[in-house]
């Protein structure tokens, strides 16, 4: 899934996001608007992880849908 297909299909997915990350918030789940760079930043900052490891859960969960 690239970038575009995120943007577009976020509000479907946002469920998705919340059962793979139960610490995001609803909030913060709009507030990344399907942008994988701002999920990716959201996730370090609620599981302390690096990057580099955030980057890669995201492309495994994109790699799933």
């Amino acid at each position: 899934m690239n970038t575009d297909e995120l943007k577009g299909k976020w509000n479907q997915l946002k469920g998705s996001a919340k059962q793979k990350w139960g610490e995001l918030t609803n909030d913060e789940l709009d507030q990344i608007e399907g942008n994988q760079d701002k999920l990716v930043g959201r996730i370090q900052e609620r599981y302390g992880k690096a990057r580099e490891e955030a980057e890669r859960e995201v492309k495994e969960w994109l790699n799933k849908l």
